[in-house]
């Protein structure tokens, strides 16, 4: 098992909730728990559904898409250790024990597709 990432609301998400909320935004569903999105005529895992929503990013695409389906589903984006992910001026970033980390231009990571990080 990988870095978990998780959507957090004040609200707790129901699957019916999500599952009627990733289509508008542009996700679909794989399985009974997967949550997937397209690139380059591909679909692609973002996220699982465990009770919650859960990802394990190996790409900062999919950090990204994470960040859209969290925005979608009116929630944040926070890492195991408590660092939220967010997107500021269109630019991600991590904010951790009060610095606050670039990660890279939203749209431009969107459009480099999910090309795995380097070991």
């Amino acid at each position: 098992m990988g870095y978990e990432l998780r959507v957090v609301r004040e609200s707790p998400l129901a699957f019916a909730e999500l599952a009627k909320a990733i289509a508008p935004a542009g996700f679909g569903l794989r399985g009974s728990d997967e949550i997937v999105a397209r690139h380059a005529g591909g679909t692609h895992a973002v996220a699982r559904w465990a009770g919650h929503l859960v990802g394990e990013p190996g790409s900062d695409w999919q950090v990204a898409q994470l960040l859209r389906l969290s925005a979608a589903l009116g929630g944040r984006l926070v890492g195991e250790d408590g660092e939220v992910y967010a997107v500021r001026d269109g630019v991600i970033e991590v904010e951790a024990g009060g610095s606050v980390v670039e990660i890279g231009k939203f749209d431009e990571i969107i459009d480099a597709g999910p090309a795995a990080w380097s070991p």
